[in-house]
């Protein structure tokens, strides 16, 4: 049994940001100083405790968000590292979804890159209180200053200076501590704590202009503080420390922090405040959440409360089977507990009860509010359910993830592999919600769909390696949509007769182009009764069979409004399966009049890059159908930004690394389908035919 915390002493946490910030090596030399582990792990030499998969010891990066717990100043701290690529920010969304704070992690010498606007937009659609660690501080081209402007205009946060470094680049060897007006030396040796050095009079005076420009700052969104400085009333640190914590939980400010975790610079402060200025699960609103009626719930964070959780990640573990991690946002759970799934109805009953350290497992008891746990044991709870008390059925907000844009067919190499590849892949799409597999009766392959190139690759890798499944893989394929342009209307008829009772099936549809990703909408108009209501709900179910392949290339239909507006039926033979087929006809037909069009996946793409490459880079993006957005020029190196269609971005990392002799580095991600050109059309049909 682990020892139980008060609330007030735990903070759920995650560490977010663009792809080689720093995140898991900031979240190693925490494990290292708060006593988790003994010994320093090393993203670059494989030796990351967070980084235990073995595609990310390979590759040097974090594939899937890595759970653990830690305790400084007997607070205990969960945290989640997550990964910085855009290819995995369903793991940034899982994991926002279930805690309390984070903690962004900015590189000093590039500032705000594309995925930290991404994962930055992700935690305020949550609301998640921040802290940001600008790292990297001994870097050539390191820059606090420019870096906390970025934060402010391409973010449009409020941040709040609360440390100033001492020395850049190569001669960083400190901070200065803005609310407590004391310096701090860092020797760069992971055994030596912070050292108090004294201050020159141009660092003690600069100190104090900028704790007036804090103060100042302060007063304009905190009460307490603004009343103190109307009233000339000198503001001690434990007053900045509070009005702090209060506008960071309210998600009015930012407190900034600077240091360079590779060099064990500047750790202790960032977990100095975690603790002080990121929320308890006491200090968070209430969660809210909906009964059996669809009345709305307030979930207190209290142990005395019944029983509610969220599972927010599945893990298919070689050793133990199937691990769910769940958020506990009210009460108490036991090993062997039955609980309520009430997402999907089901009882289930609690296995073992786990706290994970990355891939490693401590074995406990129970589990209390604000804790975040797995358990082994659950048979049909997924991502996004809840798990409640059965005397308390209530069904928090689940997580939305977005469709994926690129597949690749992939096929067994043998008859014998052809179960063995349905298992695995079973277990893939349970793990990850953004990864999707169909079977193309046609070809006889099966599709499987990812958020981008390298996220495939690491699927495939895993099934061929992992999952010891042989199998051939093909190139990847661009994910298009189909939609319709202009109103159709269409008749459905399915009617058979072969002896005894017959099918018969009647409809009439209308069609209309829906707004941009809205989805599809069913509306039905029948006055009478010229077609029974039982039959309706079959009609509809015909319809979104019929959109899963459209009528131009075989793709699936997105953003229609059908309208089901007249029709007949049989007293003898009409059946379900006979308007559900009745309704596919109906919707193929009037599809094919309604002057359907392609769309195509369009990403958006920042390249970071000397400014002598620009002109190649800007010729090769024009040749690819490119649109550059702008063009944003720094002392270092120059950004472009630009939307980028999908199909055009293949092998586009080999290209920019000749273009450039390799300094240039880029990150894309989706941004929106539009309407593919006429001229490209055919060369698509061609492809699919």
């Amino acid at each position: 049994m682990v020892e139980d915390f008060p609330l007030e002493k735990i903070r759920n946490i995650a560490f977010i940001a663009h792809i080689d910030a720093g995140k898991t090596t900031v979240t190693e030399r925490i494990l290292y100083y708060t006593g988790r582990t003994y010994k320093v792990g090393e993203v670059d030499e494989g030796t990351a405790v967070m980084d235990w998969m073995e595609e990310e010891k390979e590759r040097g990066i974090t594939i899937t968000s890595a759970a653990t717990a830690c305790y400084w100043r007997d607070y205990r701290i969960n945290i989640i590292d997550t990964p910085g690529h855009v290819d995995f920010t369903a793991e940034v969304e899982r994991s926002l979804r279930v805690l309390d704070g984070g903690a962004v992690i900015f590189d000093a010498v590039a500032g705000v890159e594309a995925q930290s606007e991404t994962v930055w937009h992700q935690a305020d659609r949550y609301k998640v209180p921040r802290i940001c660690f600008i790292n990297k501080m001994d870097r050539v081209g390191a820059n606090f200053q420019r870096t906390i402007a970025m934060i402010e205009g391409r973010l449009k946060a409020r941040p709040l200076p609360i440390q100033f470094p001492l020395g850049s680049e190569g001669n960083y060897r400190g901070v200065i501590d803005i609310v407590e007006k004391r310096a701090w030396s860092f020797s760069g040796d992971s055994k030596s704590a912070p050292q108090e050095i004294p201050m020159s009079e141009a660092e003690s005076a600069g100190c104090d202009e900028l704790r007036q420009a804090l103060i100042e700052k302060l007063a304009e969104i905190d009460d307490q503080i603004l009343i103190a400085y109307l009233d000339g009333h000198t503001i001690t640190p434990a007053e900045l420390k509070g009005a702090l914590r209060r506008v960071t939980i309210a998600n009015e400010g930012v407190p900034v922090l600077c240091g360079s975790a590779l060099k064990h610079k500047g750790v202790q402060p960032l977990l100095d405040a975690v603790i002080d200025y990121l929320p308890s699960p006491v200090d968070m609103p209430p969660v809210k959440a909906v009964d059996i009626n669809g009345a709305e719930v307030i979930i207190p964070a209290s142990d005395e409360a019944p029983f509610t959780a969220l599972a927010f990640k599945v893990v298919s573990d070689p050793f133990v089977g199937k691990l769910v991690y769940f958020r506990v946002f009210s009460g108490k759970v036991t090993t062997g507990e039955q609980v309520y799934n009430s997402t999907r109805g089901k009882r289930e009953r609690i296995g073992r009860l786990l706290l994970m350290h990355a891939n490693r497992r401590e074995e406990i008891n129970e589990v209390s509010t604000g804790a975040i746990a797995a358990t082994l044991g659950l048979k049909n709870t997924f991502t996004g359910d809840t798990l409640c008390h059965s005397s308390h059925p209530v069904i928090l907000e689940s997580i939305s993830f977005p469709e994926p844009v690129l597949s690749v067919a992939i096929e067994p190499k043998t008859s014998v592999e052809q179960d063995k590849m349905g298992d695995a892949l079973q277990k893939l799409t349970t793990e990850d919600p953004t990864f999707k597999v169909k079977y193309d009766p046609e070809t006889g392959q099966t599709v499987v769909s990812g958020m981008g190139e390298l996220h495939l690759e690491i699927i495939v890798n895993r099934l061929l390696s992992e999952f010891k499944v042989g199998a051939k893989v093909g190139r990847p394929r661009v994910a298009y949509k189909e939609t319709i342009t202009r109103p159709a209307r269409a008749e459905g008829r399915f009617i058979r007769q072969s002896g005894g009772h017959g099918q018969y099936g009647h409809v009439w549809l209308e069609l209309e182009p829906g707004e941009r990703e809205s989805g599809f909408q069913f509306t039905n108009s029948i006055k009478g009764a010229a077609i029974p209501q039982q039959f309706i709900p079959a009609i509809e179910a015909g319809i979104k069979e019929a959109m899963e392949s459209g009528v131009l290339a075989d793709y699936p239909v997105v953003d229609v409004k059908a309208n089901l507006y007249d029709g007949s039926y049989h007293e003898v033979d009409s059946s379900e399966i006979a308007y559900k087929m009745a309704a596919s006809i109906a919707f193929k037909a009037a599809a094919a009049k309604a002057k359907p069009v392609l769309l195509e996946p369009i990403m958006k793409l920042e390249v970071v890059t000397p400014e002598q490459f620009l002109g190649d880079i800007i010729g090769d993006l024009s040749s690819r159908k490119a649109h550059i957005e702008s063009i944003e020029t720094s002392a270092e190196m120059t950004t472009v930004h630009a939307l980028i269609p999908l199909a055009e971005t293949f092998g586009y990392t080999t290209t920019l690394r000749s273009v450039t002799q390799g300094r240039a580095s880029h990150t894309m991600e989706f941004k929106r389908y539009q309407e593919l050109p006429a001229e490209r059309v055919e060369n698509i049909k061609v492809k699919v035919g």
